[in-house]
């Protein structure tokens, strides 16, 4: 039997290791965090003290790590992996790395008369410990073969992609979707709980329907319950949306969905939630909506703020704050005048008062209910235009008060927001 070199035992890496043991198979295990390997020396495998001293002692190493850079530490670096490779080994990275990284990593290993394989996974920390793991490879399809008693025995199906580099192409791909999946699950349930629809019930409509998702399957009942242990993490799969970026921007391929997933990510992470499961994404919206998507006014009190600094959400949440102002602002108008044109113009106004849903303007100009206006800010302010649709209108003496509520403001655009009104809430 193959003796198998481990490295890397985070959330994926650790039952990864402790499936081949449980398997038979003679495993030596590295990882640079020390104190996780205690499980898997009870269970029969020899922790080393070094990447080098894993590659030496074994026909087989797998990598399991979380980004390029630790990769190419661990590779690459003082007593890595490569240094104390043998003719005839072969080596599979399972991390989630760039695609640029893995054909480096394929040329460089091929130098040392050794196979490269690209090999990341599926399936998540569920599938790593019951050892039903999908992988998708890159690399020789001979090596593939030759491998495919070690992977399967991690996993429960092995996907060949094409040459180097092939298999995290892949992963990336199909990280994309998982990101735009599970942001799209998030504020769907977070729409249905600001609606007053309980959320168990609403997630049985998502399961049996068609927004039926495997994250929906995985993830609906974590945001439920609040039960935000990593899976897979927020900061993860941020990780992933950056270098499916990179890979987009390289291939010319436009990627607007996941340019906003990356962005609620991003939120998500500057928030503090990056070493919680990616689930945790819904404390976010949680704070948008001002309360739990769980539904329970003690649960909703119990919701971490999405932004350093904020208030807790509940009955006295920071959404109901107005704040009074006295800013000149300028309007854009525009008013339909004929099948496919409108006629514009710009007017001066002031900016009364603003929360997060909505403002209140005045100006000497009358119009309608229902009508859209831009509203440009002075720079001093450091507010973007944004659009806002009158639903409210008074009159005193010349002037008219229209209260306006924000309509379909980009993400950026409401953390601006957001900033302003605690900047000046306590003014």
């Amino acid at each position: 039997m193959k003796s198998i070199g481990f490295i890397g035992l985070g959330t994926m890496g650790l039952p990864m290791a402790a499936t081949l043991l449980r398997k038979h198979y003679p495993v030596t295990i590295y990882n640079r965090t020390p104190g996780k390997a205690e499980e898997l020396v009870r269970l029969g495998g020899e922790e080393v003290s070094s990447p080098l001293e894993a590659a030496k002692r074994s026909d087989v190493v797998v990598t399991m790590i979380s980004n390029d850079a630790a990769v190419e530490e661990v590779y690459y670096g003082r007593n890595g992996i490569i240094a104390g490779l043998k003719p005839g080994m072969a080596v599979i990275d399972s991390s989630t790395i760039s695609p640029a990284l893995a054909q480096r990593l394929a040329r460089d290993i091929a130098d040392a008369f050794c196979d490269f394989l690209d090999a990341p996974v599926t399936g998540s920390k569920p599938a790593a410990i019951d050892g039903t793991l999908l992988f998708m490879v890159g690399g020789d399809r001979g090596t593939v073969e030759a491998q495919q008693d070690v992977l399967l025995a991690m996993g429960r199906e092995v996907i060949y992609m094409g040459p180097s580099g092939s298999g995290a192409s892949a992963k990336l791909a199909h990280n994309t979707i998982v990101g735009i999946n599970a942001a799209g699950l998030v504020e769907g349930m977070a729409l249905a709980a600001k609606a007053g629809i309980d959320a168990s019930s609403f997630l049985r409509v998502v399961q049996g329907g068609g927004a039926a998702s495997k994250q929906a399957d995985l993830k609906g009942r974590k945001i439920i319950e609040r039960d935000f242990g990593v899976q897979f993490s927020l900061a993860l799969m941020l990780k992933d949306l950056k270098l499916s970026s990179v890979l987009s921007d390289g291939l010319g391929v436009p990627t607007p969905m996941l340019e906003a997933s990356k962005s609620l990510f991003q939120t998500g992470a500057a928030a503090g939630y990056g070493e919680e499961d990616l689930a945790a994404l819904a404390k976010v919206y949680e704070q948008w909506i001002g309360g739990a998507i769980g539904g329970g006014n003690e649960t909703a009190a119990a919701a971490e703020p999405a932004v350093a600094g904020a208030d807790p959400v509940g009955p006295e949440r920071r959404r109901q704050t107005r704040i009074s102002l006295d800013v000149p602002i300028m309007m854009s108008i525009y008013q339909w005048e004929q099948a496919g044109a409108f006629a514009g113009q710009s007017v001066e106004g002031t900016l009364r008062d603003v929360s997060e849903d909505g403002l209140q303007i005045s100006s000497t100009l009358p119009l309608e209910k229902d009508m859209f206006v831009v509203l440009h800010f002075k720079q001093e302010t450091g507010l973007p235009p944004m659009t806002a649709r009158i639903i409210r209108i008074e009159r005193s003496n010349n002037q008219f008060q229209y209260g306006c509520m924000l309509s379909g403001l980009a993400l950026y655009q409401r953390l601006q927001l957001k900033e302003y009104i605690e900047r000046h809430a306590g003014d």
